[in-house]
């Protein structure tokens, strides 16, 4: 079970003109993920995902160079089956003796960000290697599920207040019976962006009717008086949750927030390890907590962040806006934790999730099925890895 290799690629995807989405991140023109491949000495193959943004586009050249040259020399060798001592060494560095000896993190300069994202990637990877080792799904290796399926939710919901109601209308008929949309500076656009994503929520609540679960997400584009605000006006709409109304850095802002709302606030798309969730649960600003495993730590800090929710009672829903692979990872999470109790499924035309590797996405009654096969169960096509690696150089 030596490591005798670690490699990353960066994938991206053009998107025909046909399948783009506009929002506050701009036109979305591509998808972009960096894939990691660890290989062990006796010939097992894991597979693991990095982001560079929370979004479906970002340049992954920083990430491939943190993972083939920094992280790379620290396990190449190691045994791939002592995921936690690889993890703590990735993160503390130099440090790593120092900290197993006093049984605490120390951690190097890159504790949030690309670094983090990084160790994501490798995370990932070793925990497909330890389900394939084992002949079994990574959610049998940590102790089956708590739940038979997982709640889905489409996500997307971009168009205007005269498209929104039938775009959400078009994931009702796809099977979900909850549905995500965007709101927040990108209605600014129409002039008084806060009046206008009221506009553009009522006319999607009355679209898809009170049986439907209404999320809605602001990408932190609000300030606090706008969010209070919005949250007052929209309090007779049953949103099941309101994402990131503010950005989350300003965890006074989120909290004073959510004090003033009877909505359920969520966050942590773009939040790193479980010292930063910790953090929003201190400061009581959140309902609902999003880990992306793909940039927040992989599997490893999952497992932690959805204890946090499970200990301090709050609903953990996976943000998911990647591969397959961070996909059936957070899949994984969602019906390995008693908290998990919704999964976000993108609905923008995202060629890594769906053409990248064969994975059952079928809804049943709003439902998706627990994931099976070996580790995640994702065997990315070869060539459609050759098709969009994209050169280093």
């Amino acid at each position: 079970m030596k490591i005798r290799d670690v490699d990353a690629v960066w994938l991206h995807c053009p998107l025909p003109e046909a399948k783009q989405h506009t929002s506050d991140f701009g036109r979305m023109t591509a998808f972009d993920s960096v894939i990691v491949t660890i290989r062990t000495e006796d010939g097992l193959v894991g597979f693991g995902e990095a982001k560079a943004a929370v979004g479906s586009a970002g340049n992954g050249v920083a990430l491939v160079a943190i993972i083939e040259n920094e992280l790379r020399p620290l396990l190449v060798g190691e045994d791939a089956r002592n995921i936690t001592r690889l993890w703590n060494r990735m993160m503390n560095g130099s440090r790593a003796e120092l900290a197993e000896r006093f049984g605490r993190p120390m951690p190097i300069l890159g504790r949030r960000g690309i670094h983090v994202a990084a160790i994501s990637g490798i995370d990932l990877a070793l925990w497909d290697i330890a389900g394939k080792a084992r002949g079994c799904s990574v959610l049998e290796l940590v102790g089956g599920a708590c739940r038979d399926r997982v709640k889905a939710y489409g996500s997307g919901g971009w168009g205007d207040k005269g498209k929104i109601g039938p775009e959400l209308k078009g994931y009702v008929a796809q099977g979900f019976k909850a549905a995500k949309m965007r709101f927040g500076a990108m209605d600014g656009r129409a002039g008084n962006a806060l009046a206008e994503s009221l506009l553009r929520v009522r006319a999607a609540r009355e679209a898809i009717g009170r049986d439907i679960d209404l999320m809605v997400d602001a990408h932190g584009t609000m300030n606090v008086a706008q969010a209070k605000r919005f949250c007052e006006g929209a309090a007779e709409l049953e949103l099941r949750f309101v994402e990131e109304p503010v950005m989350t850095d300003d965890r006074l802002g989120l909290a004073e927030v959510r004090a003033a709302s009877v909505l359920p606030i969520a966050a942590g798309e773009s939040e790193f390890t479980r010292f930063d969730f910790a953090e929003l649960i201190e400061r009581r600003a959140v309902d609902v907590l999003q880990p992306d495993l793909a940039i927040t730590g992989g599997f490893s800090e999952g497992l932690k962040i959805a204890a946090l929710c499970e200990a301090h009672r709050l609903e953990l829903s996976p943000h998911c806006w990647g591969s397959a692979i961070s996909f059936r990872a957070a899949l994984t999470l969602a019906f390995v934790s008693s908290a998990g109790v919704y999964m976000e499924v993108p609905m923008g035309a995202d060629p890594l999730l769906r053409e990248m590797a064969s994975i059952d996405l079928e809804l049943k009654d709003g439902t998706l099925g627990q994931p099976t096969g070996p580790g995640w169960g994702v065997e990315p096509d070869p060539e459609f890895m050759r098709r969009f690696a994209r050169s280093q150089k």
